[in-house]
Formats: C-alpha cells, structure tokens, sequence
C-alpha cells in the first residue's frame, strides 16, 4: 500500500498540485508562464511524505528552484526537510523519478540565481524582503 502523500495546504498551491496530478501535468507543468514541477519531501518532524509546487530551471540535466517562500523570514518546510533527508522524488511534466538535493554556493550559486531571477524576477524582491540566506538548490537525478 502506497504512503499518504500530503499536499501543500496553501490555497493556490493546492490547486496547482491537484491539476499537476490529476492531467499527468497536461495541466500544470507550465504555470502563469513558466516551468513547474512537483517535489516530494519526507517531514523533518512528522516522516510523512509532503509535496508541493515550485518553479524551476534547467541547468544542464539538473533542475533548479528556489527557497524563497515569498521572502519570509524562515526557510519553507520543504527546504529543512531536504536538508534532513536529500533524497526526494520529482515530478516533471509527466515524468516522476527520484533525485538528490543539495545547495548551491559560491560562483555555482551566483550563476543560478541569476538563471532563476531571470525566469522569476520576484525572487529579487523576495530577496530585498528578508534578512535570511535564500537558498538555490540543485536537484540531481538518480541514476540506476
């Protein structure tokens, strides 16, 4: 039996998530204009499996999202859960596999930021609004 996945329970977010699945990403995968995928995320506290949406990049065969979680002050969940356990499961478009996480620094980090402020410019502004670290990760893929 498969685990309970739980979905972000932010309103838009849910929605995207909901229509991401249910259209195997036909519906989705571009949102408001640019690349979405799916992450899912075991919980730091809780051990149960938590997905949501986030916008990426493309960086060779890797992908890329920000933690931005519109400028707050603490990190999103899914980032400490990553930073807990770096093995997630993505899904793009229609395809899901499996991936490892970890975060960018120095020129790596600079350069992809600018990649995703591109795609996103908002990140700036999220940026200017707090007085944490951002953090850019880089989601590699499973092989074998």
């Amino acid at each position: 039996m498969a685990e309970d996945i739980h979905d972000n329970p932010t309103g838009w977010i849910n929605r995207h998530i909901r229509n991401y699945v249910a259209t195997d990403a036909a519906n989705g995968h571009r949102y408001n204009g640019r690349d979405a995928l799916l992450i899912t995320t075991r919980g730091c506290k809780t051990g149960q499996l938590r997905r949501t949406a986030l916008f990426c990049g493309v960086d060779d065969d890797r992908y890329i999202v920000i933690g931005s979680d519109g400028g707050n002050p603490v990190h999103p969940g899914w980032y400490f859960n990553l930073l807990a356990d770096p093995e997630l499961e993505v899904q793009v478009g229609g395809d899901v596999f499996r991936c490892r996480a970890r975060t960018a620094d120095g020129a790596e980090e600079v350069r992809l930021w600018d990649l995703m402020a591109a795609i996103f410019p908002l990140y700036h502004t999220y940026r200017g609004a707090t007085e944490r670290h951002i953090p850019v990760v880089v989601l590699e893929r499973i092989r074998g």
